[in-house]
């Protein structure tokens, strides 16, 4: 079994519009806009990284904005929901923020024991709310969202499977324990990580594939400290059969990518070395950042991007 997996680490989805994106969760959600770096396959797309302070491991949600790329189609082999924590008696607040700025799908409801908030990204991309407490998490306070009301972080993700059996072995295989069962969704969780420790399977037999898109998650990572414990990882999972990517630098960590049984994409991505690297925490997403091998191009780049509010 695998020991070195810590949580989450990101989630990256796919949407039409940068500046509705951005907006979306600087504004709406109150995060903060870590880096604003280009796509390292395409770079006349954006990648933008949304997170707390620092872009911490478990915080930072981002998306790949392609344009007036068609929206996505839901259903079985994706993450279906992702989770953010908030702190507990916040919903209420959330609801009515949310409504009030035009958020669609809002709907409440609750799972083994836990209050949480349903919404529609710009995209129809499916997110929740879930009240959680701080587990020594501090929100972006720079927005307008109270500080004691601020997304806290992930608090997990939910994948939608016809057959969730063969994706919660590998949970399993990956340090997650496996939890809790209501109806069709089961839970894992892992100790001894960081703070996202959740991922839920809703088992959906009958439901057709998912077809990406904008809204679409593209991949959700898993956290290792380090690249040593991601060297280890990678070995395990090829000596149990999964065709895993070499090890890719992303300049804010380094990447291995998987497909799992239920078609999701898994990566497994470093802490090290974080979005300071180029940038100080003060002025954090302010300015283009390039892939080394972008940057005698940047002048073209630039004139391709379109530009961001602040």
């Amino acid at each position: 079994m695998i020991k070195q997996i810590k949580g989450l680490h990101h989630v990256t989805s796919m949407a039409a519009d940068a500046n509705e994106n951005n907006t979306f969760f600087t504004s709406t959600l109150g995060l903060r806009r870590v880096k604003k770096t280009v796509n390292f396959d395409a770079p006349e797309v954006y990648h933008l990284y949304y997170g707390d302070e620092v872009g911490t491991p478990g915080s930072v949600m981002t998306y790949f904005p392609f344009g007036q790329m068609p929206k996505g189609r839901r259903g079985t082999g994706e993450v279906g929901v992702t989770e953010f924590a908030v702190p507990t008696g916040t919903l209420g607040y959330w609801k009515d923020r949310l409504a009030a700025q035009g958020v669609t799908g809002l709907a409440d409801g609750g799972f083994l024991g836990e209050q949480r908030l349903g919404f529609n990204g710009p995209d129809g991309d499916g997110f929740a709310l879930v009240e959680s407490d701080l587990k020594g998490r501090t929100p972006w306070t720079r927005a307008d969202v109270p500080q004691d009301a601020g997304i806290l972080g992930f608090h997990g993700a939910r994948m939608l499977l016809r057959d969730a059996a063969a994706t919660g072995e590998l949970l399993t295989f990956m340090g997650y324990q496996k939890d809790e069962t209501a109806g069709n969704v089961t839970r894992y969780k892992i100790e001894g990580g960081n703070a996202a420790d959740t991922i839920d399977l809703e088992e959906l037999p009958q439901s057709h594939t998912a077809g990406q898109g904008a809204g679409s998650v593209h991949h959700i990572a898993f956290a290792v400290e380090d690249r040593a414990a991601q060297l280890e990882v990678r070995r395990a999972l090829l000596d149990t059969g999964y065709q895993v990517t070499p090890v890719i630098d992303r300049d804010y960590f380094w990447a291995i990518y998987f497909r799992t049984p239920g078609g999701v994409l898994f990566e497994i991505a470093t802490n090290e070395p974080g979005f300071d690297r180029d940038e100080d925490t003060a002025h954090l997403g302010q300015a283009l950042k390039l892939p080394g091998r972008y940057e005698p191009h940047r002048a073209q780049i630039e004139k391709l991007l379109p530009t961001l509010a602040s």
